[in-house]
């Protein structure tokens, strides 16, 4: 009986040895599995672009303001809000009532002065004459002469009176000061204006993109660098600094960015912006050696014994085409494997 217990033990054991020893066969084999085929890549740290986003703004060099020379009525105004103007253009015409009534007695005293001056060239006339026949002495014929030259110098003055009135009044002639598209024109015709007030406002020079950045940015933009701007226009979006303004505003620097096909219809337009600041260094490998399965990134990476896991790891958009940044996960050396084509 005992013998035949022992030979149930040794039966049993050598059964359940079986499955075991076969799982354990599996798991060798899985481990010493092949890589997949596909393009290999060594991962390393190079320099890319630093870029910020800040705040931008359609806008142009410069804004002339289309000013009130004279006080009076705005009579007329003939632009209106986006309308191209050029240099030198009426657009309105200011009328100053008091100037007609000022034009009107300066010209009466120009008649006076006239009348006043034919009287005193007659006396000067017959003064001399008798003068030349031994009538009068010289002392006369030289006071003859001096109240026909003040006569004639009071017609001189009320003519630079009068002229000078019509000055006045040519000023009220509303001039365009520089050629562009007119942003606003928001003063009625028929509104009392006073000199210095704004009657209209008109884009000045070529339109560009105004960069707004934080102060901190202030040492590390510079003319020259690298702009790109979404939904400017027919263009790249990809611009360049001309200009640094060595203020600060709020702590807000403003820098202007040259960027050719701008769409100028909407000067002031709010746009998306990056700003280039300088370099760092940074893993960036193909978008194809990254996979994504339920929200998470994945690198297939090689392992030294030739087989290959799946690493999640987290990326960042890149500003090259075509790749991302790993930013954890993976370390420099490590060789990636790619899907293969």
């Amino acid at each position: 009986m005992r013998g035949y217990l022992l030979a149930l033990t040794a039966l049993g054991t050598a059964v359940l040895g079986l499955p075991l020893a076969g799982c354990g066969k599996g798991a060798e084999t899985a481990q010493t599995a092949k890589a997949p085929a596909g393009p290999r890549l060594v991962l390393a740290a190079s320099d890319t672009v630093n870029w910020q986003d800040v705040s931008a703004e359609i806008a142009t060099v410069d804004q002339a303001q289309v000013l009130a020379r004279i006080p009076g009525i705005l009579t007329t105004i003939t632009v209106k809000e986006g309308d191209m103007v050029a240099k030198g253009q009426v657009i309105g015409r200011i009328v100053d009532s008091q100037l007609g009534y000022q034009a009107g007695a300066y010209a009466a005293q120009v008649a006076a002065a006239q009348a006043q001056a034919a009287q005193a060239q007659g006396e000067l006339s017959r003064v001399r004459f008798l003068y030349q026949n031994g009538v009068y002495a010289k002392a006369r014929l030289e006071q003859a002469e001096a109240a026909a030259a003040a006569a004639n110098a009071q017609i001189r003055a009320a003519q630079a009176q009068q002229a000078a009135v019509g000055a006045v009044a040519g000023q009220g002639a509303v001039t365009a000061p520089a050629s562009g598209r007119v942003l606003r024109a928001d003063v009625p015709a028929g509104s009392p204006v006073a000199p210095g007030m704004a009657i209209a406002v008109i884009t000045a020079g070529p339109t560009i993109v105004r960069l707004e950045m934080p102060e901190s940015l202030a040492d590390k933009v510079h003319a020259g660098s690298r702009v790109t701007a979404g939904g400017i226009g027919s263009g790249s979006g990809l611009g360049r600094v001309i200009k640094l303004y060595p203020s600060v505003t709020a702590g807000q620097v403003t820098a202007d960015v040259e960027m050719p096909g701008i769409d100028n219809r909407l000067i002031g337009r709010r746009v998306a912006a990056k700003v280039e600041t300088g370099s760092r260094k940074a893993m960036l490998v193909p978008a194809g050696y990254v996979t994504n399965r339920y929200g998470i990134d994945y690198l297939t990476v090689l392992a030294k014994d030739g087989s290959a896991a799946q690493v999640p790891v987290q990326t960042a958009a890149s500003a090259e085409p075509g790749k991302v940044e790993i930013l954890s996960g993976a370390a420099a050396g490590d060789t990636l494997i790619g899907i293969a084509k």
